[in-house]
């Protein structure tokens, strides 16, 4: 499993058919790849890991407050393409990409875990749609999260 974690003043992602359009503010702007081999202990791994990450400045200027502590939200979009393995060519290869049925169970639970289990109000993209996604970068800040 792997995630691109932004921390954003405001975020939204939109499809235009069917029309749909989910917006948050401050928070995290989440893209979550799923890998074969992933399973319901990956996604709840991945929700504590995002939900307990100190990357939203405290009163000192310092990176030590989480989602939580700022009372954000996120924007959880799945994306496949992290899953792309460009090492050989020019054609990223999406071998390790988890099976769509699979994928999409793993990031509902994902977002179920970080409702449930930490409180934080989640927006989600549409699985498997064509997606425009907006967002304001805070900082920036952006991280790479990976559990293998």
């Amino acid at each position: 499993m792997i995630s691109v974690v932004q921390r954003v003043s405001s975020a939204s992602v939109s499809v235009q058919t069917p029309t749909y359009f989910s917006e948050i503010p401050c928070g995290l702007c989440v893209l979550l790849g799923i890998e074969k081999g992933d399973d319901k202990e990956h996604a709840a791994w991945m929700a504590r890991k995002l939900a307990n990450l100190r990357i939203f400045q405290d009163a000192d200027g310092k990176m030590n407050r989480s989602v939580v502590d700022v009372k954000g939200e996120i924007l959880l979009i799945s994306q496949f393409t992290l899953a792309g393995d460009c090492r050989a060519g020019n054609r990223p290869s999406f071998i390790s990409a988890a099976e769509p049925s699979i994928a999409e169970l793993l990031v509902d639970s994902v977002e179920e875990a970080l409702l449930n289990n930490h409180g934080i109000p989640v927006s989600k993209g549409v699985f498997g749609a064509v997606m425009q996604v907006t967002i304001v970068n805070e900082g920036p800040v952006t991280l790479v999260i990976k559990r293998d």
